[in-house]
């Protein structure tokens, strides 16, 4: 079985005991969290969530990716701006997909 669900203005798919990464959240790493905005479970679709299915998920750990470098060039003016960055996310696993 598995689900949709949307955190952070993004949408996952996922099955349980799946591993996922999201945005960051604030929660500390082995806490437990639960997500009500399940989109579609088992052919069910919402509008917008599908009522009373929940998804609950605990927190592996936390991090940040591996750096992209961004470069800003004007030519013709001899001028350049490069800038880094990493975007920090935290990896769940899934422990249980509940639909009543």
């Amino acid at each position: 079985m598995f689900a949709i669900f949307q955190t952070g203005g993004k949408q996952y798919k996922v099955q349980q005991g799946e591993k996922i990464y999201v945005e960051k959240l604030d929660l500390e790493v082995g806490a437990k969290i639960k997500f009500d905005e399940v989109i579609m479970v088992e052919g069910k679709i919402g509008t917008p969530f599908v009522k009373g299915a929940s998804i609950e998920a605990s927190v592996v750990k936390n991090g940040k990716q591996r750096k992209i470098h961004i470069i800003k060039f004007k030519s013709k003016k001899h001028h350049m701006k490069r800038q880094g960055h990493r975007q920090p996310y935290t990896q769940l696993v899934i422990d249980a997909i509940n639909v009543k």
